[in-house]
């Protein structure tokens, strides 16, 4: 850790009130969040870590701090982020926080071409700094902050700013900083909007595909039971029952089958009995309330449209491979059927490089 850097926890208004003239002012503004998603249900954001030049700031969002002039200030500068995706939904949901600007490391370097793009290894290769892995299942809830855990949440952000010169100035070297501005500016964009929970959907975890009505039925009951546990013991869900154990309950359940000795061994008997409660009302349940199976949309392209869809995906990875990128930054799969089957009307969701790079 550089010793010009000081640091300090931010657990009292005073102290944040003292840090916003410096995050008004200064040359730049590097940040991150921890949130305690492997520890609690639903996860709540813990820490706010801004680096800013000479100092490391760690805000305690657990200490009944009022951010809101903190935001303020924050919303009208360019932030730093590395995979800003994550922290910007993090912060959306928490404070309705949405930023004028970022600069996503982690975009910057797979525009550049890196296939190694977590933020250990390009700080390792680029600055000649190795960061110790930190603590990949800590409880950041947990209070005081460990000392190793400190030191991990400063080095998420302490090395960002260099870091971000430096790829700034290869994406200006190969005519990509437009690429980069405009992913940026979709990211903000996208992580601005709240996404709107589907009830038909958020159940059908992966497997639920292999299910008939009957299982798709028991499986339902059994997420809601689980996720009211969850909650109830604030807990991960898989904490209660893993996801690979409900479709086996189900599956089992609509042909049947006794499901009692699917259950894990160490299951208390109350969640036991709930469970079996829950197979029970499914199965009570008639055809008419049973969940439908999700097909496919039924669309076959034709012929001429899988011609386009070669052609594009041809031109594609060509440009991918002379570019030295990942070829879905320029297009995913379903994007290229989406284009293959009406460009007029899916053009419009590319970006203007992709678009370009797709045209010619």
């Amino acid at each position: 850790m550089d010793s010009r850097f000081t640091w300090r926890v931010i657990d009292s208004d005073e102290k944040l009130a003292g840090l916003l003239p410096r995050v008004q002012t200064a040359d730049w503004l590097a940040l991150d969040t921890e949130a305690d998603s492997l520890h609690a249900y639903p996860e709540k954001l813990c820490l706010i870590q801004i680096s800013l030049p000479g100092a490391d700031e760690l805000i305690d969002t657990l200490a009944a701090l009022d951010l809101s002039a903190f935001l303020d200030v924050l919303r009208g500068r360019e932030l730093i982020l590395h995979g800003a995706d994550y922290d910007l939904r993090l912060l959306r949901r928490a404070y309705a926080f949405v930023p004028k600007l970022v600069f996503d490391t982690m975009l910057a370097a797979r525009l550049l071409g890196f296939t190694e793009f977590g933020l250990t290894d390009l700080v390792e290769k680029l600055l000649g700094v190795q960061l110790e892995k930190g603590p990949q299942t800590a409880d950041w809830a947990r209070r005081p902050l460990t000392e190793r855990m400190i030191n991990y949440a400063r080095n998420d952000t302490r090395y960002l700013q260099p870091l971000s010169a430096l790829l700034k100035a290869r994406l200006e070297e190969k005519g990509r900083l437009s690429w980069h501005q405009e992913s940026c500016a979709r990211l903000v964009r996208e992580c601005a909007e709240l996404r709107v929970t589907n009830p038909d959907q958020v159940w059908r975890v992966k497997g639920a595909d292999k299910l008939d009505r009957r299982g798709l039925a028991v499986l339902r009951e059994l997420w809601n039971w689980r996720d009211g546990e969850a909650m109830e013991a604030n807990k991960p869900p898989y904490f209660i029952l893993r996801h690979e154990t409900l479709i086996a309950l189900a599956d089992a359940a609509a042909q049947g089958k006794t499901v009692s000795s699917l259950l894990p061994p160490g299951l208390p008997s109350r969640r036991r009995e709930g469970v079996l409660a829950g197979v029970e009302r499914a199965s009570q349940l008639p055809e008419s309330q049973w969940p439908q199976r999700h097909r496919s949309s039924g669309h076959r392209p034709s012929a001429a449209e899988k011609r386009r869809y070669d052609v594009l995906r041809q031109r594609r990875d060509d440009r991918a491979a002379e570019l030295g990128i990942d070829p879905t930054l320029i297009a995913s799969r379903a994007t290229l059927g989406a284009l293959a089957r009406d460009w007029d009307k899916h053009q419009a969701e590319l970006m203007s490089w992709q678009r370009e790079l797709l045209q010619n």
